[in-house]
């Protein structure tokens, strides 16, 4: 079963940018919403997403915290459009800016459109226990604060807080 172990974390100012080794313009929406989510209704989060010339569908787990199941499907873009159509909620936009620091990547999120404003780290991680390289840059940690997934964000964006 694959797993995710991540954290995420607020970004503090610009001193990451001039260390990103590339950056991937990032559109996705999910096929289901919070609510649903929220009453137990699902288990698991559906999103399509296209990043650059790819396209993935993504389904994780709902737990919070740092570890949640993940299944990640490549898929034709031509599909990704399709279904992003079909998608409830909003649609996130963002930039991921590869940000490499101590041997480990950093994935920084800059958000645009309703989520404008908000940049976040995540860090994927073999352990959630293990121990890294804490930038300046990275603020406080928000893994445990649902406000601040990608799911939430598309029903409650940043910009409505």
């Amino acid at each position: 079963m694959p797993l995710e172990i991540e954290r995420k974390f607020l970004v503090t100012g610009d001193a990451w940018r001039t260390r990103a080794s590339r950056v991937v313009d990032m559109a996705q929406a999910y096929l289901n919403d919070l609510a649903t989510l929220d009453a137990g209704a699902m288990n698991v989060s559906v999103r399509v997403r296209i990043q650059g010339s790819e396209a993935f569908l993504n389904m994780k787990s709902r737990e919070l915290g740092t570890t949640r199941q993940e299944f990640d499907y490549p898929i034709p873009v031509e599909d990704a459009r399709a279904l992003l159509a079909l998608a409830v909620g909003g649609r996130i936009e963002k930039r991921r800016h590869y940000v490499e620091v101590a041997g480990r990547t950093f994935e920084v999120d800059e958000f645009l459109g309703d989520n404008a404003g908000l940049v976040v780290a995540e860090l994927e991680l073999e352990d959630a226990e293990a121990a890294f390289e804490r930038p300046d840059w990275l603020g406080e940690e928000v893994t445990h604060d649902a406000r601040y997934y990608n799911l939430a964000l598309a029903s409650h964006p940043y910009s409505t807080w």
